[in-house]
């Protein structure tokens, strides 16, 4: 979402750095160019305003000209200013007295339901027993895809159909999950329009009878400015304790995100990276400030791993890969676990100047790309997938044809595979023979 800031905002520091001291007129040409990218990306005018200003308070003082690096120093007061905009992270406020409620609002089609239910599981995940609840009576089928949802999941849905009023249904809610030991309840509420007095008052009542911990509105990021609007429309009639930012993945200007927060006063809890039920992650107000700077997030792309990818495959993996053997079978597999983690782009921003490297030297990478190398390797058969010297023209044109791809493809990638696989044998042999790092240290040289 924020691609077209981070290119931008990276053309402007690459001019600063190549200038060797900085004069005042310099950093305010710098601050120029900065404020029409934040203006682009659709943030708020009072709080590009305020930013710039504080920007320049501080790069035009001592601080920035008796650096002996300036253009680096200007880009460390905007990261830290981008992290103060984007305000502190938010957290779940958990019951001292059990159970947890959790009240979900905001407009319709900003991915309410599906946002309660990853909630859920991400609760469920961190140990916790939730409820969700089935409250939003009007929109049709909206019963039926939180509890198609709580199926896929195994995480059971209190629902009542139409027959009552939501306030009845959430009240009903909260006392089963009393009496069936869950310790958090998710309140799936109906779309609706901060402006519509009766519905907005329908929401008052729930919160009357259920006493929320949390009421967090969920936000659809693709929105725009009119976000800031909503929110503020909510928050003055049931006071929201904070913020879910969905569709963050999409190709949005990104603008709401960074005004929302600040324009409010609600901390932003968590982000809506994608339709996946597990592509909700927690606000990391730094980490998303590098990551529009360009700086990469790999305490984000480390925790992903962690959670995502099979420890016990890795190890085996790993133990092969010292022998020297690896076949199609292990390069499928791993590709498989690299997916885990989420589309290719998204991982290549996590690190590190990676971002930019990606489009300058391999923008052929793609998570389409990899679809097609997978396609290739399944339509082989065993003996193929495990050795690939089998495979002949014949063969070749069956694969090719399996797969949907060209026999050039097919030979393209049986290519890359074999000087892998003669790198992963080269290591193995120095490994054995001078002992692991000295015998990769002889390779380098």
């Amino acid at each position: 979402m924020f691609e077209t800031l981070t290119d931008k905002l990276q053309a402007i520091f690459d001019k600063l750095s190549s200038q060797g001291r900085l004069s005042e007129a310099d950093v305010d040409k710098a601050l120029r160019e900065v404020r029409m990218a934040l203006l682009e990306a659709d943030v708020n005018f009072k709080v590009v305003k305020a930013f710039v200003a504080r920007i320049r308070e501080r790069a035009v003082g001592v601080e920035v000209m008796q650096s002996l690096t300036p253009a680096q120093q200007v880009v460390k007061i905007v990261h830290e200013e981008l992290i103060t905009m984007l305000g502190e992270p938010g957290k779940l406020t958990m019951a001292s007295n059990p159970p947890t409620v959790i009240m979900m609002v905001g407009l319709q089609g900003s991915g309410k339901t599906t946002t309660a239910a990853k909630l859920a599981l991400r609760l469920r995940k961190a140990g916790q027993r939730p409820l969700l609840v089935a409250a939003d009576t009007y929109r049709p089928a909206a019963i039926t895809q939180l509890e198609v949802l709580g199926k896929q999941l195994d995480i059971p849905v209190h629902s009542e159909g139409n027959k009552l009023p939501p306030p009845q249904i959430c009240a009903n809610a909260v006392q089963r999950a009393k009496e069936g030991a869950y310790n958090v309840v998710i309140l799936d509420t109906a779309g609706r329009l901060q402006i519509d007095d009766t519905m907005m008052a329908e929401l008052e009542q729930v919160k009357a009878r259920t006493k929320p911990n949390d009421i967090l509105l969920v936000v659809d990021a693709m929105t725009g400015q009119e976000a800031v609007r909503v929110a503020e429309g909510f928050h003055t009639r049931v006071g929201i304790t904070g913020l879910i930012l969905t569709k963050v993945d999409g190709d949005a200007r990104g603008g709401a995100a960074l005004s929302i927060r600040e324009v409010t006063g609600v901390p932003i809890k968590f982000l809506g990276i994608g339709e996946k039920t597990d592509a909700l992650e927690p606000y990391h107000p730094d980490r998303l400030a590098s990551r529009i700077l360009g700086m990469g997030d790999v305490l984000t792309l480390i925790e992903k791993a962690e959670s995502s990818l099979d420890k016990t495959k890795a190890e085996a993996m790993g133990k092969r890969l010292m022998k020297g053997d690896f076949d199609l079978e292990d390069f499928l597999g791993q590709m498989r676990e690299i997916r885990k983690l989420g589309p290719l782009s998204q991982l290549m921003d996590m690190i590190p100047g990676m971002s930019r490297m990606s489009k300058e030297i391999a923008p052929e990478v793609t998570d389409g790309q990899m679809k097609s190398i997978e396609a290739m390797i399944c339509s082989m058969t065993t003996a193929e997938r495990r050795d690939p010297d089998i495979i002949n023209g014949s063969r070749k044109r069956r694969i090719a044809r399996g797969s949907g791809t060209t026999v050039a493809e097919l030979n393209d990638l049986l290519s890359q595979f074999r000087q892998m696989q003669r790198l992963m044998k080269q290591m193995s042999n120095q490994r054995r023979g001078r002992g692991g790092l000295q015998g990769l240290l002889g390779m380098l040289r």
